[in-house]
């Protein structure tokens, strides 16, 4: 079924553009709240977001769409996407929500909902949010002491800090680390640097000055320039990049040189595996992750599970086949001991706990594999359905072909932005270019 509204990771565009406005956002607090009502106790809500100057506009039409159909509203301000997941469940709210285009540009928006126990909610769920949201919901109104009331909680700052700390393993501290860390101008520019500093590290902090336009501008995980930059002007030990809702993560080497969360993921998964926490045999990542990683953890004894794009994906195969370690390339790594979605500051913690027991160098530790050969390439369309066009069908059974059994081709529609992601990979990297370039060509002739 064709959704009007949710995408792969909620519901995400410009802000005041076609489709999110504060009129929908009142909308959506009224048929998100109505959906989380339940028992005859007083409902509660939590709402955090991130830097961005439309994230005021949007809480304050959640607000009144939540307290219109009786929910009382607790505003945490900028908050983690994380910790509204966990504050959900620490404050036994009926539903969260986080208010973030995630690695967006600041003029974009969006809009996440949370479970009570912490997890995004279902295709169905949101199916039948869509479908109140176009209905009259006047029934559902409340009148007189039922109208909710909102608040504003000065403690979610503290309580997420202290839960992120206790991630760490025992008898660990950061004590004499050196850390650069980047927080984007985003959602994690007060806690995360408290979290590492109060654990003992060195820190020194970019991106921490949001201005409500500079969120991920030249800063972040999409831009690892700055820390890099950073890492080497300062001699740190290490560098860690948020979103500008902290729930992925790219690190940078002592050499100033990009870790993906494919190699974060190796490193995490032989520590835990060591340590006999690993659960499910394996780790879970998306098509997008390296072959490299996959016969790395086939050398240690572990197995790959993959799923399509998207860290909501990961995370249910990750419960429905017990693991408990999964990720994405980009930066999204997802612990389930602790967490229900990615936290990119959590998944530092536990880089950083292995750096200080190996007591080696950064670049040594998350060196587990050689990369094979990838190539991804976006391309832009305007409208229609590139992938659809005989042309591009055609480009694609060439390219595969062409890799053989022993390339991947991994070709799809973003589900937050109108590009086609076109990723090739092969151990014969002149053949990948190639391959990519010739499917790029095809898409842009019909788009």
């Amino acid at each position: 079924m064709a959704r009007k509204y949710f995408g792969t990771d909620g519901i995400r565009g410009l802000a005041n553009g076609s489709k999110l406005t504060p009129e929908l956002a009142l909308k959506i607090g009224m048929a998100a709240g109505q959906t989380f009502v339940r028992g005859d106790h007083r409902n509660r809500v939590v709402i955090g977001k991130d830097t961005r100057r439309s994230g005021y506009m949007l809480e304050t039409a959640l607000t009144a769409g939540f307290t219109a159909v009786g929910m009382d509203v607790y505003q945490l301000g900028p908050m983690p996407t994380p910790a509204v997941a966990m504050l959900t469940r620490s404050l036994r709210a009926d539903l969260g929500v986080m208010i973030s285009a995630s690695h967006n540009p600041y003029d974009d928006n969006g809009i996440k909902l949370f479970r009570p126990d912490g997890y995004k909610l279902s295709d169905e769920l949101e199916e039948e949010i869509e479908a109140m949201i176009d209905s009259d919901m006047t029934q559902f109104l409340a009148h007189g002491r039922d109208i909710g009331r909102a608040h504003r909680d000065e403690d979610a700052s503290t309580r997420y800090i202290e839960y992120a700390k206790r991630t760490l393993p025992r008898n660990i501290d950061l004590a004499g680390l050196r850390v650069v860390l980047d927080c984007a101008h985003g959602a994690a520019y007060k806690v995360a640097p408290v979290a590492l500093w109060e654990l003992g590290a060195e820190v020194f902090t970019i991106g921490d000055k949001p201005d409500g336009f500079n969120i991920n501008e030249k800063v972040g995980s999409t831009a690892p320039e700055a820390v890099a930059a950073k890492v080497k002007e300062v001699r740190a030990d290490i560098g860690i990049a948020l979103d500008g809702d902290a729930d992925r993560v790219i690190i940078i080497d002592e050499k100033g040189n990009v870790v993906d969360g494919d190699q974060f993921m190796a490193v995490i998964a032989q520590s835990w595996l060591e340590r006999e926490m690993l659960m499910g045999g394996g780790i879970v990542a998306t098509v997008m992750s390296n072959l490299g990683l996959e016969r790395y953890l086939g050398s240690i004894g572990l197995t790959l599970e993959r799923t399509q794009v998207g860290d909501r994906y990961v995370l249910e195969a990750m419960r429905s086949k017990g693991f408990n370690v999964g990720g994405e390339q980009s930066g999204h790594i997802i612990l389930s001991d602790f967490t229900t979605t990615g936290d990119g500051l959590v998944a530092a913690l536990q880089l950083l706990a292995v750096l200080k027991q190996q007591d080696r160098e950064i670049s040594e530790i998350c060196a587990r594999f050689d990369k094979v050969p990838q190539l991804l390439r976006s391309v832009k369309f305007k409208s229609g359905k590139p992938l659809q066009h005989k042309q591009v069908i055609q480009a694609i059974a060439d390219g595969q072909a062409m890799l053989g059994l022993g390339g991947r081709l991994v070709i799809r529609e973003s589900g937050t932005e109108p590009v086609i992601r076109v990723m090739g990979e092969a151990d014969d990297a002149a053949l990948v270019l190639t391959v990519v370039g010739q499917i790029e060509a095809a898409i842009r002739d019909v788009a």
